[in-house]
């Protein structure tokens, strides 16, 4: 594949990314799909789409910028357990703060969790996600992969902050970011078996993910 083709991927990806969310395509979609079949179906578009950006991210013409290194893998190694663990500890948790947070009238601001620490905790983890293999692959189509796609990760922070504000209202917005920053830094969790659970998957996510590594990407991550 050649630089052509990777460059066309890329567009698709973010055509397949950004047009179903523009309001007026939202909403059909959701009049017709419901919210749940929507975010179901927009996320397993998601997923092929970005499967099929890094495979042609490997197919690209290989130029090297600089090589790998031992201990660049041995920091993806313990980065990527502590991404597993923030998506297990966030996915699908209450965040009024952030998009994908379930349930959120349930939230309670003198106990945030990891909301306390990090207001968007699934785009820090999809922004060390990729700070983490642009570490590990230095040639310039995975830099330009993974430096554009953490760069979309730490710029959207910015994006759902302006958003949910305007949701909220800026006083309501503001209220609620204080009484959270008061909550203590770490305090008992709602549910002990629900924590251990959380974790015990992020852990089981960690290990899936390296075994599946070689049979999905093609390269071993060890």
């Amino acid at each position: 594949m050649g630089w052509t083709g990777f460059t066309a991927i890329f567009a698709a990806f973010f055509l397949t990314h950004s047009l179903p969310l523009r309001p007026a395509v939202k909403s059909g979609l959701v009049r017709r799909l419901g919210p749940r079949r929507f975010t179901l179906a927009y996320s397993a578009v998601s997923l092929m789409m970005l499967a099929l950006l890094i495979w042609a991210a490997g197919e690209a013409p290989y130029v090297e910028l600089w090589p790998q290194m031992d201990w660049h893998r041995h920091t993806v190694h313990r980065g990527m357990l502590a991404v597993c663990l923030m998506l297990a500890l966030s996915l699908g948790r209450p965040n009024p703060f952030s998009f994908g947070g379930m349930h959120n009238d349930r939230f309670y601001p003198a106990r945030p969790g990891l909301v306390r620490w990090i207001r968007h905790p699934v785009l820090v983890a999809l922004a060390l996600w990729a700070g983490l293999h642009l570490l590990v692959n230095g040639d310039l189509a995975h830099v330009i992969l993974f430096g554009v796609l953490g760069s979309f990760a730490v710029a959207g922070q910015g994006l759902v902050n302006r958003r949910k504000r305007r949701e909220m209202g800026t006083s309501a917005w503001q209220a609620l970011r204080a009484t959270v920053r008061e909550a203590p830094p770490l305090h008992p969790p709602v549910s002990w078996t629900g924590l251990l659970l959380r974790l015990a998957a992020g852990i089981a996510a960690f290990v899936a993910l390296l075994a599946a590594h070689p049979f999905v990407i093609g390269v071993s991550a060890l």
